[in-house]
């Protein structure tokens, strides 16, 4: 069964949570501080990670932004909780790699609901990965996407990318030309249970496209369909 680790340093919440989790099966590891949240990922190679932002130590935001630098932790889905319902706290969250939100007060049932379908879409991705259109490597002139090994390539040079930046860059290149509306992108990659908007898919591929572009404003990969969405464009080898 799954592990997940839960961060908060409301002693309350975290049981309340391991409550929950542990009736429906799960393994669940506490930490409570920003510190022990990083300690604990590292060696328990937790799952999915849930993680309040007003943590002591180091805040959420910071937790998640290590956690995505670090090679054995940079795959692990994070739900960012927290009693801020702010929309900044909200894009800064996912703009350093969070996969999904949570606002304080909540119900444990949604929550359970939103660790089930991080899960179930995590897992089905990775099969998605080594399966599709059966090549585990897509060449794309200079850049490379290695299913396999969950890496991309740059002219040799591997891009450090998150999990959801992965699988849209992966999700687009499977169709050169193509044009996807944010709408599209957002229920594939995110989900229709996704509690954010369509603007998620804009700071993602703002991201994707300084990973992966020579030069800044001349798209070489994802390009602007004004009033549409994106498309990854047809590149030869």
């Amino acid at each position: 069964m799954y592990k997940i680790l839960v961060v908060d340093d409301e002693k309350n919440i975290v049981e309340l949570v391991k409550f929950n989790l542990e009736r429906e099966g799960f393994t669940v590891v506490a930490a409570y501080d920003g510190l022990d949240a990083i300690k604990a990922a590292q060696s328990e190679k937790p799952d999915l990670v849930v993680l309040d932002i007003m943590i002591p130590s180091l805040d959420g935001l910071e937790v998640c932004r290590q956690l995505r630098q670090n090679q054995e932790t940079r795959g692990i889905p994070v739900i960012m909780l927290s009693a801020r319902g702010e929309e900044l706290d909200r894009i800064l969250g996912l703009e350093i790699g969070a996969d999904d939100y949570v606002t304080k007060p909540f119900s444990p049932r949604e929550l359970l609901a939103r660790i089930k379908a991080r899960l179930r879409r995590f897992n089905t991705g990775i099969d998605e990965k080594a399966s599709a259109g059966g090549a585990k490597r897509m060449i794309l002139g200079r850049l490379v996407i290695d299913q396999e090994r969950f890496e991309v390539l740059v002219d040799g040079e591997r891009q450090e990318l998150t999990p959801k930046e992965f699988e849209l860059l992966r999700f687009m290149a499977q169709e050169p030309g193509k044009v996807f509306s944010r709408e599209q992108l957002l229920e594939k990659i995110w989900g229709y249970d996704f509690a954010g908007d369509s603007r998620t898919v804009d700071v993602h591929i703002r991201h994707l496209r300084q990973k992966l572009e020579k030069y800044q404003g001349m798209p070489q990969y994802i390009e602007t369909v004004r009033g549409v969405g994106y498309r990854f464009r047809e590149v030869s080898n």
